[in-house]
């Protein structure tokens, strides 16, 4: 097994466009699994989102990055799935995003800003939330550098609020904001079982794909989608909590672990530009089960997407 860097000491500014600076604190003692490239010579970039500012169940996925990279140093680096090895790929992890409580507009738009200036320098981006909401900003984040970007959720919810609790920003409106951003038919949505009768008939009406099979689901994406250029989205919860049970919002009747990452695979020969994990609550966690997953989908998908793994 590798760690990552080990200790990181000191702070990062990352200023978006309209003059927001979000600060990438990087005092964690655990980086992710073999992230010890600099900034400027990453091919890979994962950077922590930290809110849960309008979780509504079972708050506690701002803890959620640093668990997941505190997990990923129980992987190996090497992927017999894929013959690839993290050791292949210089991946740097700048922590965490300094967001503040109470302010969600500010928090987004600090989130934007930082991934803009990832996207910028051309490295392969991975947030680690966080909440669902974290999505959306680097979603314009992502179509400001890519005008014909698609969108792929991995969810068990459909996430197609118009509002929810009077709020039109929040973990359950974050697929219907997002699809203002790309168009609705550029959203792809996959192991979708839990929603509003309202939101299901928008989804079969108005989104690429709205699927409940992630196997079935990641074959129709991958036979839509061609060259576009792709942000992945995977929310744990997709999985069923059997497998894992850290998470804000669980849902019985899920895939396995293993089904997720088979469906992630099929996805191996998109332009997949960046890509999330979210809703990962260590805090109804049972032991690292969940933590452990998401490191997991992470590794994966830099090996899978990150065009220097190939």
């Amino acid at each position: 097994m590798q760690a990552g860097s080990g200790a990181r000491a000191g702070v990062r500014a990352l200023r978006g466009e309209r003059g927001a600076t979000a600060v990438a604190s990087s005092f964690s003692r655990i980086a992710f699994l073999a992230s010890g490239a600099t900034e400027h010579k990453a091919a890979a970039i994962i950077l922590g989102a930290p809110f849960d500012g309008t979780t509504s169940f079972q708050p506690g996925t701002r803890f959620g990055p640093n668990k997941i990279r505190e997990a990923s140093i129980g992987l190996e680096t090497y992927s017999p799935a894929l013959d690839r090895s993290l050791e292949h790929v210089a991946i740097c992890d700048l922590g965490d995003l300094e967001l503040p409580f109470g302010d969600v507009p500010e928090a987004l738009e600090m989130i934007e800003g930082a991934l803009r200036q990832v996207l910028a320098g051309g490295a392969f981006a991975v947030l680690l939330g966080g909440e669902h909401l974290v999505t959306l900003p680097a979603v314009r984040a992502c179509q400001s550098v890519y005008r014909d970007l698609a969108v792929v959720q991995f969810d068990a919810h459909a996430d197609l609020r118009e509002e929810y609790l009077g709020q039109e920003d929040s973990h359950a409106t974050v697929m219907r904001r997002a699809g203002e951003v790309v168009g609705p038919d550029s959203v792809f949505q996959v192991g979708i079982r839990s929603g509003t009768r309202e939101e299901f008939a928008f989804g079969r009406a108005r989104s690429g794909a709205f699927v409940q099979d992630v196997l079935e689901g990641a074959r129709t994406v991958a036979e839509r989608l061609g060259d576009r250029p792709v942000y992945l989205t995977v929310d744990i919860d997709v999985v069923d909590p059997a497998f894992a049970p850290g998470t804000g919002t669980p849902e019985p009747g899920g895939c396995t672990s293993a089904e997720l990452l088979e469906a992630l695979a099929e996805l191996v020969d998109l332009n997949v530009v960046a890509m999330d994990v979210v809703e990962v609550n260590p805090m109804v966690d049972v032991g690292f089960t969940t933590s452990i997953l998401a490191a997991k989908v992470v590794r994966e998908g830099i090996l899978m997407y990150e065009k220097q793994a190939r």
